[in-house]
């Protein structure tokens, strides 16, 4: 009996979930943020912060832009050429929601003009409202951390913090195939062991490792709650009287 030919090798379209990613994506980074009675595609602010959120709402990334929001966010999470996944410190699979906040007020401040005096007080401003979107995202994480290799630089107070623009990236059905529990617990504990083989490679800063402590304790917490959701103590077998455990002679 002759075997079924397999064509899959031919297919040219990515899998499914990263075309729904892709998809999903540039539909949030076309959605128009509203300011004095005009609007903006939120992808198109040249300036602005950005947070990363997982499938528990919990903040797991900020960061800050200058050149394009659209262009950062879409290198952390299509293009892979971050530094922070290519350490495995950011999971594109995690990331289920993002928030923008804007600075379109600079809109037509360009690197060309880094010299002047209104480029620098820019580049203050973005500073601050990175540092304080930082801070907040530390007090609502349950576990005190987020994954960011290095800590925001220090900056001055702010007097008004812009609106963000949030949205999801994930469509129903992948969350139904990321957000499984034995999915989520695999995923982090394939991340940690990329990461550690990175810090057992390299020559690395304390940042990283306090990367994966915090990876560590969020792969804790979601075995723990898999487990007590299955039972806990309750569900492990008791062992019959009389059998030979593996190893024994």
């Amino acid at each position: 009996m002759a075997r079924q030919k397999n064509n899959s090798d031919a297919v040219a379209s990515p899998p499914f979930e990263t075309e729904d990613l892709r998809k999903n994506l540039v539909s949030y980074l076309d959605t128009p943020y509203s300011m004095s009675g005009s609007s903006t595609k939120i992808g198109d602010f040249r300036w602005g912060v950005y947070a990363f959120y997982d499938y528990d709402g919990e903040p797991i990334y900020v960061g800050q832009t200058n050149e394009r929001v659209r262009t950062r966010i879409r290198r952390h999470l299509t293009n892979q050429r971050t530094d922070a996944v290519a350490m495995s410190v950011l999971d594109p699979f995690e990331v289920l929601a993002i928030s923008v906040w804007p600075l379109p007020q600079y809109q037509t401040l360009s690197s060309a003009n880094k010299s002047s005096a209104e480029y620098v007080a820019a580049r203050q401003h973005l500073n601050s409202l990175e540092l304080y979107i930082y801070q907040q995202a530390l007090k609502q994480s349950k576990f005190g951390v987020v994954l960011n290799e290095k800590d925001p630089p220090q900056a001055s107070a702010l007097n008004s913090i812009p609106d963000p623009l949030e949205g999801r990236i994930v469509s129903p059905g992948v969350f139904d195939l990321r957000s499984h529990p034995d999915f989520r617990v695999a995923r982090r504990a394939l991340v940690i062991a990329r990461l550690a083989q990175v810090i057992s490679e390299r020559k690395v800063q304390g940042g990283l490792r306090r990367v994966m402590l915090a990876q560590a304790k969020r792969l804790e917490w979601l075995a723990n709650r898999r487990f007590e959701a299955l039972g806990g103590a309750s569900s492990v077998e008791k062992e019959s009287e009389g059998t030979e455990e593996l190893g024994d002679d």
